[in-house]
C-alpha cells in the first residue's frame, strides 16, 4: 500500500518541480531582457562640485556616467535666459583637465580592456543563461555551443580582423572618439570645416565652371567597406586620428591602420596615457602590459567557454550552477572593478602633475572631498537593473535547486 502512494507523492512533487522549472525560466529569460537592457543604460556616474561650478550652469556639477562599453558624458544643455549654449558642455573633457593637475590620467587609461570586450562578455552571460534555462543537457551543450561560437567568430573578426571595428558597438566607437576631445575637429561633419573646405569649394566651382577635375581623389568617397552610419564616420575618425598620431611617432614605433579592435585598444591607450603627460618611459610599459592582457584575456573568454560547455555536460557540479551564479554575481563584480580602477586612478599620479598631493582613494559610493571640490559618486539605472537581475536570478536558482532535489529523489 506504501508504494504506491509514495509514486503518487512523488507524481505531485514532480509536477510542482516542473511548474517551477517553467517559472524559473520565465525570471531567467526577464534577466537576460534585463542584462541587454543594462548595456545600453548608464550604470554609475561621478560629479565634480565647486564653488567655481555654481549650479546655475552646472546643475549636476560636473558630471559623467559609466556604461559598460564606455564613459560618456552626464551634462546637459543649459535652456535658461540668461544662459546660451548651442551644446552641452563636454564634462568628460572637463574632468579630465581637472584631474590632471594633481597627475590622474584621463578617465579613458582605465578599465580599457574590459570596455573592449564588454559585448562579448554580456553576451557570453546571455548564453549561459539560455543555456541554464534547459533541463536536458543535450540540448543545453547544442545551444550553448552555437552560442559560443557565434560569440568567437564575432569575438575574433573584431578584436584581431581587418576592419574588425565596424563589427563593435556604435556606443563604444563614440566614446573612444569622444575620450579624444576631438568630436568638434570631425571633418566629415561639415564640408566647410578647416582642411576639407578650402579644396571642395575650390573644386565645385571648377565644376560649376564647366571644368573637369581629373586625378582628385576624395577620401571620403573612398569605399572602405564600413558603411556610412555614424559608427563608421566615428571609425573614419579614429582612422585618420591614428595616421595624423603615427606620423609624429619615430620610425620603429610607426603602424599602418588595420581597424582591428586589438590595435585601437592598445593605441587608444597610448595616446590617452600622453595626453597630458609626455612621459613615453613610464606609458611605453604600461601600454605593452594592457596590450598583453587584451590578449590574454581573448583566450581566456575561449577557455571559459570551453570550461562552461564541460559543466553543462550534467546537471549538477559547481560548474553547472556557475551557468546561473556568475551572471547573478554581476553587481558584485562591478563594485570590485569599479573600486578596483578608482584605486589605480588615485594610485597611479603621473609626477608631471602640476601639483603633488599623496595618492588617495576616491569615493567609491556617497560624497569625499578633494581639494575645494565635493565629489558625488552613486548609481544609476543600469545597477538597478543588475540588481533587479540578481534577484530574479537568485529566485531561478532557489528553484532549480528544488527541482534537482526532487529529480534525485526520483532516481533514488
Amino acid at each position: 500500500m506504501t508504494r504506491p502512494l509514495d509514486r503518487v507523492l512523488l507524481n505531485r512533487a514532480m509536477s510542482k518541480s516542473s511548474n517551477r522549472t517553467l517559472v524559473s525560466n520565465v525570471f531567467i529569460a526577464l534577466s537576460v531582457a534585463t542584462l541587454v537592457a543594462v548595456y545600453f543604460l548608464p550604470v554609475w556616474w561621478v560629479a565634480l562640485t565647486a564653488p567655481n561650478y555654481p549650479p546655475e550652469a552646472f546643475p549636476d556639477g560636473v558630471r559623467i556616467n559609466f556604461h559598460m562599453n564606455g564613459v560618456f558624458n552626464g551634462c546637459k544643455k543649459i535652456e535658461k535666459v540668461e544662459i546660451t549654449e548651442t551644446e552641452a558642455l563636454d564634462c568628460v573633457h572637463e574632468m579630465d583637465t581637472i584631474n590632471h593637475y594633481v597627475g590622474m590620467y584621463p578617465i579613458a587609461a582605465g578599465g580599457v580592456v574590459e570596455r573592449a570586450f564588454s559585448p562579448f562578455l554580456v553576451s557570453l552571460l546571455i548564453v549561459m543563461l539560455v543555456g541554464f534555462m534547459f533541463t536536458r543537457p543535450q540540448t543545453r551543450l547544442i545551444v550553448m555551443s552555437a552560442g559560443f561560437g557565434a560569440i568567437v567568430v564575432w569575438m575574433g573578426m573584431t578584436w584581431y580582423g581587418a576592419n574588425g571595428l565596424k563589427y563593435q558597438s556604435s556606443g563604444y566607437m563614440h566614446a573612444m572618439v569622444a575620450a579624444l576631445d576631438q568630436d568638434s575637429e570631425r571633418e566629415s561633419a561639415n564640408k566647410f570645416q578647416i582642411g576639407f573646405g578650402m579644396v571642395e569649394r575650390l573644386k565645385d566651382s571648377l565644376e560649376e565652371s564647366g571644368v573637369v577635375i581629373e586625378g582628385y581623389s576624395d577620401k571620403s568617397s573612398v569605399d572602405d567597406g564600413i558603411g556610412d552610419s555614424e559608427k563608421a564616420e566615428n571609425i573614419r575618425h579614429l582612422r585618420d586620428t591614428f595616421d595624423s598620431y603615427m606620423k609624429r611617432q619615430a620610425a620603429d614605433q610607426k603602424q599602418e591602420w588595420t581597424g582591428s579592435g586589438s590595435q585601437l585598444m592598445a593605441w587608444h591607450y597610448k595616446a590617452s596615457l600622453g595626453r597630458y603627460f609626455n612621459n613615453p618611459a613610464e606609458i611605453l610599459p604600461m601600454v605593452k602590459t594592457m596590450s598583453f592582457v587584451g590578449h590574454l584575456v581573448f583566450w581566456g573568454i575561449i577557455g571559459a567557454m570551453l570550461l562552461l560547455l564541460w559543466g553543462a555536460r550534467q546537471n549538477k557540479g559547481l560548474i553547472y550552477w556557475l551557468l546561473i551564479g556568475v551572471p547573478m554575481a554581476l553587481p558584485v563584480f562591478f563594485i570590485i572593478e569599479y573600486s578596483g580602477w578608482l584605486w589605480w586612478y588615485g594610485h597611479e599620479l603621473n609626477e608631471m602633475g602640476a601639483f603633488t598631493v599623496k595618492p588617495f582613494m576616491p569615493t567609491v559610493f556617497g560624497q569625499g572631498k578633494v581639494a575645494q571640490f565635493t565629489t558625488h559618486s552613486y548609481p544609476a539605472i543600469g545597477f538597478g537593473l543588475m540588481l533587479l537581475s540578481s534577484v530574479l536570478l537568485a529566485l531561478a536558482f532557489l528553484m532549480r535547486r528544488k527541482h534537482a532535489k526532487v529529480e534525485s529523489e526520483a532516481a533514488a
